[in-house]
């Protein structure tokens, strides 16, 4: 990996999950910076559920139209042939099967894949968002966040504490400590990559799911 700020390594880390000619959705927060790190050559369509296909790499300050934003009203270019549609349309992509690939964020991921990221209790929300269509409806999903919270805790649970988005629907995740597959099956996670400088010892103190060790 490039140098950079933890936000940066997990999205150029997240960029390997995308293949060529798949439509994607970017979700807010750290997965919107995948963006900038789609690999040379290849053809990726992101999506957005606020009605754009076609996304492209961040703009210059110089070339900022605040016209264009993405569903966390971050501004954005759009590459040639892209398309401008309403949130309807929008969501008809996800909801029919047609989004290959979600990167989202999280707060709190199970051994089984059930992710929570869309409201803490107690805390105001403008509302779920597009995740639990895009759970529900990409036929991959990828999780994107760190470790632990600020406090120490674990993020990756025996069981979600926080309202769930969606129920063993996640297929990978990508934390600032190492990558997880999830065995849906055994219900269980199944580390097969970490991160520079992170030890065996360090996963084991900072996850509280159950998780087997297949590093390559």
């Amino acid at each position: 990996m490039k140098s950079g700020s933890s936000r940066e390594r997990l999205a150029e880390r997240a960029a390997q999950e995308l293949r060529d000619g798949f439509y994607v959705n970017l979700g807010i927060g750290i997965p919107t910076l995948v963006a900038n790190y789609v690999p040379e050559g290849m053809q990726v369509i992101l999506q957005s559920e606020n009605g754009l296909l076609g996304i492209g790499p961040f703009p210059e300050d110089s070339a900022v139209d605040a016209d264009l934003i993405n569903a966390g009203k971050q501004t954005i270019t759009m590459v040639p042939g892209a398309s401008i549609f309403d949130s309807a349309t929008s969501f008809a992509m996800i909801r029919g099967g047609h989004i290959d690939l979600a990167i989202l964020g999280a707060l709190e991921i199970s051994q089984g894949g059930d992710i929570a990221n869309w409201m803490v209790p107690g805390k105001m929300v403008k509302g779920m968002g597009g995740a639990m269509d895009l759970v529900a409806g990409a036929k991959r999903v990828v999780a994107v966040m760190t470790h632990t919270n600020k406090d120490g805790s674990p993020k990756l649970l025996k069981q979600c504490q926080l309202p769930l988005t969606g129920r063993a629907c996640i297929d990978l995740i990508i934390t600032d400590k190492a990558v997880f597959e999830i065995d849906k099956a055994a219900q269980q996670l199944r580390l097969i990559e970490l991160m520079p400088d992170v030890s065996l010892e360090e996963i084991a103190a900072s996850t509280e799911a159950t998780y087997t060790v297949q590093l390559g």
